[in-house]
């Protein structure tokens, strides 16, 4: 079975845009749950008819889940508790600012979840304002259709899916008692000065034309309230390429190579045992063969018993086979292949940088679609919210009014620390760049803060020169 054949199992809604059941499909991918769709496991072999199950009919019952772990250790390395990024800005308060609203919005473990929900090829974070305070909201964009201005601006997002009735009429939606069983079309509207809910409308009505005044807002920004991100992609684009969808035929394979592996070798420690009795073996009524290799037989004097067994060189072969598809895997999605038992010795940051390569480039990339095109976008929003709301927003018990995004930039510590020798040799060569005029003391502090995993390189200086004055 290939990805293709597997897509074909999952349900399929007309009504909805074919990247909608795209993006369902490589979430269940990335969740795990892509072979749940097939009802039968893989030790039946046969169904309740007799009927031989083909192994593509079967429920693989080893599930490697690559797919993910690539995309968990890509945004370990982005927005990691060790590599989440410094901000720098015109403003020197405003670093300190953003820092205090990024830990009462929870915005590292936000971003996290933004960056592995969007590795399918796209994700969107709401920001609203409630009592002058800040509440994001990660969502999928399945049901989420995005239209932009000649300047490349969010000019309106449609959300739209099916509800059931009861579900609105529990929601005190004006459903009646007969419809609570049938599908209706929720739909809401953001554009730069409003949010509009329009009044659900039977599926087979069609789409919703009516807005419902009193569950609309007017939120009167002056800008969209969404920051879309694309994966592995510029803004502009709805879907980016998915992280992980060229690999995804080689771990099906690997999947099911693994599972009829360990079917042969639950197989070997119990093989079947094959009796060659006389002329009438079933004369007593019972079978000729029962239970496993350890039950005792009483057989005639030109009877014959035998166990069907098989050798491990089957077994070294498909470890063989699924190390190399393995590697294939790693290879076309940019993974670890590095082996955790390799390392014998504590290894310095530069080394583990050529290590962990592939993997690392794929976080650069990541570092652009979720750092500069999103959480820097929603930085800037933050500063756009200030600025719209009237009083300001509420950070860290102070009223914040039109905060200055000018000049802000995200700063990114190095993927791993150096160690001692390696910061050691890198003083001694900027102390010999600056005393050569090769380098300003200024960038030679940034550049030894940053590569030290200082939270703010620039800082460093102002303290430096602080202290120097004292």
């Amino acid at each position: 079975m290939d990805w293709q054949e597997l897509k074909k199992t999952y349900p399929r809604d007309p009504d909805l845009p074919a990247r909608a059941h795209d993006l369902a499909a490589l979430t269940r991918v990335r969740e795990g749950t892509q072979y749940d769709a097939i009802p039968n496991p893989f030790g039946t072999e046969y169904n309740g008819a007799g009927e031989y199950i083909p192994l593509a009919c079967r429920r693989p019952s080893v599930r490697t889940n690559m797919c993910r772990a690539v995309v968990d250790d890509a945004v370990s390395l982005v927005f990691g508790a060790s590599h989440w990024p410094a901000t720098g800005a015109h403003d020197p308060a405003l670093p300190g600012i953003l820092a205090q609203m990024a830990t009462e919005t929870a915005l590292p473990a936000l971003m996290t979840d933004a960056a592995t929900r969007g590795s399918i090829g796209s994700v969107a974070v709401l920001l609203e304002a409630v009592d002058h305070r800040l509440r994001l909201q990660v969502h999928d964009t399945l049901y989420l259709t995005p239209q932009w201005d000649a300047c490349g601006e969010l000019s309106s997002v449609t959300e739209r899916y099916k509800v059931p009735g009861h579900v609105l009429a529990a929601q005190g939606c004006p459903i009646g008692a007969q419809d609570g069983a049938s599908l209706f079309w929720w739909q809401r509207v953001w554009d730069r000065t409003d949010c509009h809910v329009y009044v659900p409308q039977r599926v087979d009505a069609g789409l919703p034309v009516r807005v419902d005044g009193a569950r609309g807002m007017h939120h009167g920004l002056g800008f969209v309230p969404w920051v879309w991100m694309a994966n592995l992609a510029a803004p502009g684009v709805i879907d980016g390429p998915c992280t992980f969808a060229p690999a995804i035929d080689t771990v099906i394979e690997c999947d099911y190579l693994l599972s009829q592996s360990g079917r042969g070798l639950k197989y070997s420690a119990d093989p079947r045992l094959v009796i060659r009795a006389g002329p009438d073996p079933y004369a007593d009524g019972t079978p000729a063969a029962t239970g496993g290799a350890a039950s005792a037989l009483t057989l005639p004097l030109d009877g014959d018993a035998k166990l069907l067994e098989i050798n491990g060189d089957a077994a070294d072969a498909m470890r063989a086979h699924y190390r190399e598809l393995r590697a294939s895997v790693m290879e076309q999605i940019h993974g670890n292949r590095a082996q955790a038992d390799s390392l014998a010795a504590p290894t310095s940051g530069r080394a583990m940088e050529m290590l962990y390569q592939p993997l690392l480039w794929l976080a650069d990339r990541m570092r652009l679609s979720y750092g500069e095109y999103g959480l820097l976008a929603l930085y800037r929003m933050v500063c756009r919210f200030s600025q719209a709301i009237h009083g300001g927003l509420r950070i860290g018990g102070v009223e914040y009014a039109d905060l200055d995004s000018s000049g802000l930039a995200l700063q990114w510590p190095p993927y791993f620390p150096g160690t001692e020798a390696e910061l050691a040799q890198l003083a001694q060569g900027l102390n010999t760049a600056v005393q050569g005029g090769f380098v300003s003391r200024q960038t030679a502090c940034a550049i030894f803060a940053a590569r030290a995993g200082a939270p703010s390189p620039h800082a460093e200086w102002a303290r430096i020169s602080a202290d120097s004055l004292t």
